[in-house]
């Protein structure tokens, strides 16, 4: 399958918005937030301002989306430079294991090493997702675990 990897714009606000829901089904969430309060915050996140984020978009021949990489830029990371974070990574199940994603992840490194003062590019997944762990291992990617990860959900007291 011929698939184009492109940075989001605001055309695509409705089609993330809609993927979204579908990154949430796959994650195991039975709650899912309407699309018309999802439709905005995606807006926000990605064309607000200052945006809050950056995706890249996967289209399939048909021109549906299929898959994105969302990211934003942390700073400080080593030294006083910057790094690329993926927050998320996401293809379809139906085109998984196409190359999609190692598509997808090159993209992320070209991001990253054409801008100035970028050091790295760092991402998480669980433990109890053998299938992504995988996948990184499958592209050359070792396993760090030096960080234990906190959360804290501002919406409690």
């Amino acid at each position: 399958m011929t698939v184009t990897i492109r940075p989001a714009d605001k055309r695509d606000i409705l089609a993330v918005a809609e993927l979204i829901e579908e990154i949430e089904r796959f994650y195991g969430s039975t709650e899912i937030q309407p699309l018309e309060e999802r439709r905005p915050q995606v807006e926000e996140a990605l064309f607000g301002s200052p945006p809050l984020a950056s995706a890249l978009l996967v289209e399939d021949e048909a021109g549906d989306l299929v898959g994105l990489a969302a990211y934003s830029f942390l700073w400080p990371a080593a030294g006083s430079s910057h790094s690329l974070f993926l927050k998320e990574l996401y293809v379809r199940d139906t085109l998984r294991r196409q190359g999609i994603g190692a598509q997808l992840m090159n993209q992320l490194r070209t991001l990253a090493a054409a801008r100035p003062g970028c050091s790295r590019i760092e991402w998480m997944t669980d433990h109890d997702n053998p299938d992504a762990r995988s996948f990184y291992r499958s592209l050359g990617f070792a396993e760090f675990d030096g960080k234990i990860v906190y959360r804290i959900d501002t919406n409690t007291a």
